[in-house]
């Protein structure tokens, strides 16, 4: 959890009979769905994905608890144990309690990284202006366009994160934001979320559970993954390249200098085929995975170039 507030007397308090079926309850939300779907038992999420990790995300299912209102009597847990064992706790302890019970969790993008300071952080899917975070250790490991999964906490005017943090890839953040978009009926990617009490109550166990279905797969796949050789014998790497446009280009004109590029041909109006040499023989058999593209006179396509958005 957070360096700098020992919370070691709250875990303990939520595994007290008041509140052991309820702390079951959220880590249940955050990991079910995952086991359920990839078959594993909540004793080996461990073993799957390591410990740093295993231990981060029940520190979300913790952090959520700690937000949650339990019915009957509007009861949560955060008030439950200041009432009851405050007393015992410092002062600043105290506050950063009551600040995680009002704190949400999101999918945030990094920016403006000053190592050993802090950072900028932009909520991705409610929005609004980048914040200021004021943090040490994870500013030595964050780089600019990270995506995370974090509660960002507002301690004596400051922003600060709290000990759940999730590291995204980017395609797994974009999935994540697209999903929510379609479920809001929200086309365009420049438009906030807006998200109701129930939408954001939800959004915790959301994000592990994104996370969650993005490593598990990975981390539980075959031992031995064959290697797929293009039509050369070389080994496939799937990656894609972006290329912005400097101001004032238009899509036409770049078009216009692809056309005049001798091995892309163009397919439709913002989708060109990079072709290769026709080879002159039969590719020579590997008694391994083979994987190509060619055209229908059997000329390679090494890849593809697309035009997109403006």
């Amino acid at each position: 959890m957070k360096r700098g507030h020992d919370l070691s007397g709250v875990m303990k308090f939520a595994t007290s009979p008041a509140w052991a079926d309820h702390l079951r309850d959220a880590l249940g939300d955050h990991f079910g769905l995952a086991m359920e779907e990839f078959d594993f038992e909540a004793d080996e999420l461990a073993d799957i994905v390591g410990d740093h990790w295993a231990g981060v995300l029940w520190g979300c299912a913790f952090e959520d608890l700690l937000t949650r209102t339990i019915q009957p009597g509007d009861r949560n847990i955060v008030d439950d144990y200041i009432r009851r064992r405050g007393w015992n706790e410092s002062g600043p302890t105290k506050i950063y309690l009551r600040a995680l019970r009002s704190s949400v969790m999101s999918l945030h993008e990094v920016s403006e990284v000053e190592p050993g300071s802090g950072f900028l952080v932009r909520d991705l899917i409610r929005g609004g202006e980048p914040l200021r975070v004021s943090e040490r250790s994870a500013s030595q490991t964050l780089k600019q366009w990270d995506r995370i999964g974090a509660r960002v906490v507002q301690v004596g005017g400051k922003h600060l994160l709290s000990g759940g943090v999730l590291s995204f890839t980017m395609e797994a953040a974009e999935a994540l934001v697209a999903d929510l978009r379609r479920s809001k009926g929200k086309r365009s990617p420049n438009t906030a979320l807006k998200l109701n009490p129930d939408d954001l109550a939800a959004l915790p166990a959301l994000i592990s559970t994104a996370w969650l279905f993005d490593v598990v797969p990975k981390t539980m796949g075959p031992a031995s993954i064959p290697t797929l050789l293009n039509s050369d014998g070389e080994e496939v790497v799937f990656h894609r390249v972006r290329f912005p446009f400097a101001r004032g280009v238009t899509q036409a004109l770049v078009g216009e200098r692809l056309d005049t590029v001798p091995t892309l041909q163009r397919e439709t109006t913002h989708f060109w085929n990079w072709l290769g040499e026709k080879p002159d023989g039969k590719a020579r058999s590997t008694g391994r995975m083979a994987w190509g593209v060619t055209m229908a006179n059997g000329t390679p396509v090494l890849g593809n170039v697309e035009l997109k958005g403006r």
